[in-house]
């Protein structure tokens, strides 16, 4: 039942942040549906953030470093945990876009 909630979670996430997250670079939100893809946008968001010299990108690039963190622990460690995680991960993902906007 975990794991199901993991990946309920994941892609509920992903349907609230993705296609916000990929207008930041100008993309579009990606097809695929596994929590490793969400992951991939959110740290090439980052990416394009942290080598901006606006100051708020940079600061955004910092949350989703930390939302990225937050997911990648979220999926790889124990079940017990998740639901902290993604709730941290929602609160950066949240942050960071706002901060970028």
């Amino acid at each position: 039942m975990a794991v199901q909630t993991k990946n309920d979670t994941f892609a509920a996430l992903r349907d609230c942040f993705a296609t916000d997250l990929a207008a930041l670079i100008a993309d579009q939100a990606p097809r695929g549906n596994t929590p490793n893809t969400f992951i991939d946008l959110v740290e090439a968001v980052r990416d394009v953030l942290a080598s901006s010299s606006i100051g708020a990108w940079q600061d955004a690039s910092e949350e989703l470093d930390r939302a990225a963190g937050y997911l990648t622990d979220a999926l790889t460690g124990p079940d017990g945990d998740q639901h902290s995680l993604l709730a941290w991960a929602r609160t950066h993902l949240r942050d960071g876009i706002a901060t970028a906007s």
